[in-house]
């Protein structure tokens, strides 16, 4: 199936983006990549540093070949993109994104893309805290997971397409609707950098250079970009406030068991996670997601 395809444009230039482009072209599927950043900075790191075959200046001339389009952009531009790059389109192009929610993207293609043209949903669950196309990298997809995400109106064949395409990169696939996504991943991706957050905001910078590497491991993820991530929590906000909501009630019991000094309590609470964790860690070591 993938046989079929001769280009792949990528809007957006960045860690997942560029690391996309090297991937596709490490594959040796054969197919033409292409790139595409609304910064004129960025394009030209892109050309020097060689990550896709062809570098772009104009976005849409950069998706009027491409047989598959896939932003990796931060997610409150995708709405404004879907309308640019539309009329360029050619029939049949599937369009997807890396973004981290999924309900919106699949609002705003429906309202603005082609009927000619296939939208769904990726996710590819892979990154760090670097930014900028000078840290893409080959080997980013491999052992990943990444979530397709699809609805009734969604064309099976395209996400059989970007299924077998993932796979290619190295990623392990499932999928799901986009509402399943984003409560799912609310919980265990975005709430988790709520936290982060919240944890060296309430902090004291004096006593922060007496913290120990358990400090620095919890409070690692809050190293992500606030711009994109300010993007990913407007754009999941219920899903998110009904996650803190859950923090907020085990915080309080723990603060009840604390204030009443009921050391069984406190016991109970802090041993039904650490047992939860080593389930966790029991099952991302058969799955060999972690060793």
């Amino acid at each position: 199936m993938l046989k079929k395809l001769r280009q792949i444009t990528v809007i957006g230039l960045g860690l997942l983006g560029s690391s996309i482009t090297l991937g596709i072209n490490r594959s040796g599927a054969g197919v033409k990549t292409a790139g595409f950043s609304h910064r004129a900075a960025t394009r030209r790191r892109a050309r020097r540093l060689g990550v896709a075959d062809m570098i772009f200046d104009d976005i849409r001339e950069s998706v009027a070949e491409a047989d598959i389009v896939i932003l990796a952009t931060p997610i409150c531009i995708f709405e404004d993109t879907f309308r640019t790059i539309a009329p360029a389109l050619k029939k049949g192009c599937i369009v997807t994104d890396v973004g981290s929610t999924k309900v919106l993207p699949h609002k705003w293609a429906k309202k603005f893309l082609p009927k000619h043209t296939y939208y769904v949903g990726s996710h590819p669950v892979a990154g760090s805290e670097q930014r900028g196309v000078e840290f893409g990298r080959d080997d980013l997809f491999d052992g990943a997971g990444c979530i397709i995400t699809k609805d009734s109106s969604t064309n099976l064949s395209a996400a059989a397409m970007l299924k077998k395409f993932w796979s290619l990169l190295g990623c392990r696939v499932s999928t799901m609707t986009p509402q399943q996504h984003d409560k799912i991943l609310g919980n265990v991706s975005h709430l988790p950098h709520a936290l982060a957050a919240a944890l060296l905001n309430a902090s004291d910078p004096k006593q922060l250079k007496f913290c120990g590497k358990g400090f620095v491991d919890t409070s690692r993820i809050a190293s992500g970009p606030a711009n994109i991530w300010a993007d990913i929590f407007y754009t999941n906000s219920p899903n998110i406030c009904k996650g803190i909501d859950g923090i907020i009630k085990e915080l309080l019991k723990l603060k009840k068991a604390v204030s009443h000094k009921n050391r069984n309590q406190i016991e109970k609470l802090l041993q039904t996670a650490r047992e939860k964790r080593a389930r966790l860690i029991e099952y991302k070591v058969s799955a060999r997601e972690i060793q």
